[in-house]
């Protein structure tokens, strides 16, 4: 270990970079762009393998029926969701310390090939229905670790884009990876369709070649970076900042909402509106497409119009769709409960890339104020850039927490009114308060200060976000 950075020593090889500056434009069109695209399409592919099998347990839920020797209830099922999120969600902060210490590459490797346990879990207790439910829960908790592939994914791709297209990449890589939730139950469907729901254990079976290829094609292109250095006390340290809370509480909301709702549509599907397994795998895998899909369109669309008009927005629809998910609810309408569900993913899909730009967005204004301040551009621009790539992987840590709420709140109302609709009543308020601090944080104008023109400033000019309504996240 090296006493100036907390770091292994020596980093040498020909997988390590000792160079990268992407912010170099004459780098970035020479060298960096070619490198950096080839390490997003395998991390692509890696995240999207991890999401799968973190989100396996949602489609073999559907398995999990009377004709087939299992006797779990529905609050048992929201239950095992739950567990599986949960554990999913506190796997990312170490999986995010883990890439500055082993390198991108090295983990990404690592953290594909654990994928391998789950998936022999999964096959095992899918055909075992007399297994005890706390056996099968603690055994089912496993595909946990595939949940924490984000954050490490998320974390390493960060270090080798621009700012200027961060929002792109990072909604590229993380839209690439949620829609392993809609894979997953593509498999589940296809396997109900040809063999009938007595085949639940093909499912896993269907992921083990595909781990092995993900690893391969992460050893074969992807790269670690020198200038990604270990430095776990001030990366933690970056908690106490009120951007990390904020931003965590705004992800819960989009994120949070996506996985949970992910993992939970075929089964309440199952549940609320009595569908055969079929059919609620049928209709469940819609929801999960469209939010992955538009997730990079929500990145895009940040970098054009600003992360936080993006966001502030988003909310807003979302708690209409709450309401209308409560009437559909009450009303014991599928159609208009499947039609807000999709547009709630379509939402959640435009959130998750808005809320990820305005988290590097922050520490780059960060960075050019402490340039303009008098520290050195590279010394700046390095230590935000590694504050930013922390953040990256332990708000999505604290936003999948979101996922186990809305499992957990789906549950209690279940058991309690036998209806989901008290828990879609308490996501809309929800919405509206993140709304308001998106509006209040991000985007009111402190009072005595007079509006500017529309059009885009230069980074430089980006005001800092530590100090309250200011507007910096809109860039």
């Amino acid at each position: 270990m090296t006493p100036e950075t907390g770091t292994r020593a020596p980093r040498t090889g020909p997988s390590w970079i000792s160079r990268w500056d992407p912010e170099d434009q004459e780098f970035w069109n020479s060298t960096g762009r070619p490198v950096a695209r080839r390490n997003l399409w395998a991390s692509i592919l890696s995240e999207h393998i991890g999401f799968s099998v973190w989100s396996i347990w949602s489609v073999l839920v559907l398995f999990m029926i009377p004709e087939h020797g299992f006797s779990t209830t529905p609050e048992q099922k929201f239950l095992l969701l739950s567990v599986v999120t949960l554990v999913g969600a506190v796997l990312r902060v170490p999986y995010t310390l883990a890439v500055p210490i082993f390198g991108g590459r090295n983990w990404t490797l690592v953290s594909t090939f654990l994928l391998v346990v789950p998936t022999a879990a999964a096959f095992f207790l899918i055909q075992n229905p007399d297994t005890p439910f706390w056996l099968m829960l603690l055994l089912a908790a496993t595909a946990g670790v595939g949940g924490g592939n984000f954050s490490s994914s998320m974390a390493n791709i960060n270090s080798y884009f621009p700012e200027r297209e961060k929002g792109w990449a990072l909604g590229l890589n993380a839209g690439g990876g949620n829609i392993g939730v809609a894979t997953v139950q593509l498999v589940g469907l296809a396997v109900i369709a040809l063999f009938t729901t007595s085949a639940g254990y093909l499912v896993p079976l269907f992921y083990a070649p595909l781990i092995l290829l993900a690893a391969w094609w992460a050893l074969r292109s992807m790269n670690n970076l020198v200038n990604v250095r270990s430095d776990i006390p001030a990366q933690l340290s970056a908690t106490r900042d009120r951007h990390f809370w904020i931003m965590s509480v705004l992800y819960i909301g989009t994120f949070g909402s996506f996985i949970g709702t992910g993992f939970a549509f075929g089964l309440l599907l199952q549940s609320q509106f009595g569908l055969e397994p079929v059919q609620s795998a049928a209709i469940a895998v819609l929801g999960p497409v469209i939010g992955s899909l538009i997730r990079p369109v929500g990145g895009r669309t940040a970098d054009a119009l600003g992360g936080a008009r993006v966001t502030l927005w988003v909310f807003l629809a979302m708690a209409v769709c709450a309401a209308a998910l409560v009437l559909a609810v009450q009303a014991d309408h599928l159609v208009l409960f499947v039609g807000a569900f999709a547009v709630m993913f379509f939402l959640t899909g435009l959130g998750n890339g808005s809320t990820y730009k305005m988290i590097p967005s922050i520490y780059a204004a960060r960075a050019e104020n402490a340039i303009a301040a008098g520290e050195p551009r590279e010394e700046a621009l390095a230590r935000t850039k590694r504050t930013a790539s922390s953040m990256l992987g332990l708000i999505g840590a604290v936003g999948a927490l979101g996922g186990v709420a809305i499992n957990v709140t789906f549950r209690e109302a279940f058991a309690a009114t036998g209806s989901t609709a008290p828990a879609f009543a308490a996501f809309g308020m929800f919405y509206l308060g993140c709304a308001a601090i998106t509006y209040l944080v991000y985007l009111r104008r402190p009072a005595g200060t007079r509006p500017t023109p529309a059009a885009p400033a230069p980074a430089a000019q980006t005001p800092d976000p530590s100090t309250p309504a200011q507007g910096t996240a809109h860039r």
